[in-house]
């Protein structure tokens, strides 16, 4: 098959990678959810060679997935899992980091819930939660482009759109989870650095 292929994913890769580099040193497993098409962890895992990268993805995207994994034959890549965050049972883990890039903002509200609920439990105790995409403060956006691609998610599905860090917070504190760092990225992006108490 033909791989699928994400324009943002080779934008965003290197910037996410610099953050992601320093904040996984010592981490041996990592979780990855909504792993897309496969880009970022084909790029990211040869270049963190100590951590086995366990992809995850809802079963009808693993074709791609896999289509990316097989071409790259890297050995510190798992098969992705299945992991629709609402209906799949998730690993046992417990892993030291996990790591989810523009998914919450595309996931329903009762997903995003799930998604931390999940992450509270697989990841290790003092592990981080590194999650990448849009966000708003307060119910502010950090930027006219950011209101309107709110706009665009939630004319598409209600359910959807740009999440606020206030909520964020509630749902990670109901996990074991606190708010550790907000680093800003390009194009109006935030990484959200969660660590497990």
């Amino acid at each position: 098959m033909d791989k699928p292929f994400a324009e943002s994913c080779v934008e965003n890769r290197e910037p996410i990678l610099a953050v992601l580099a320093p904040r996984l040193h010592g981490c041996t497993t990592l979780l990855e959810i909504g792993s897309g098409t496969g880009q970022h962890a084909v790029y990211f895992a040869p270049q963190l060679p100590q951590l086995t990268w366990q992809t995850s993805e809802r079963a009808e995207n693993h074709a791609g997935i896999r289509a990316w994994l097989d071409e790259a034959g890297l050995a510190n890549v798992a098969p992705p899992l299945p992991l629709d965050v609402l209906r799949d049972r998730w690993p046992s883990g417990p892993y030291d980091a996990v790591f989810s890039a523009n998914t919450a903002h595309i996931m329903a509200t009762d997903a995003v819930a799930a998604m931390f609920r999940g992450v509270g439990d697989v990841l290790a105790t003092g592990g981080r939660f590194l999650l990448y995409g849009p966000f708003s403060y307060g119910g502010r956006h950090t930027a006219p482009s950011n209101r309107e691609f709110d706009a665009w998610l939630q004319a598409r599905d209600p359910a959807m759109g740009v999440r606020d860090l206030d909520w964020l917070r509630t749902l990670a504190a109901a996990s074991g989870l606190h708010l550790d760092e907000d680093i800003a990225m390009p194009v109006n992006n935030r990484t959200l650095v969660w660590l497990k108490s």
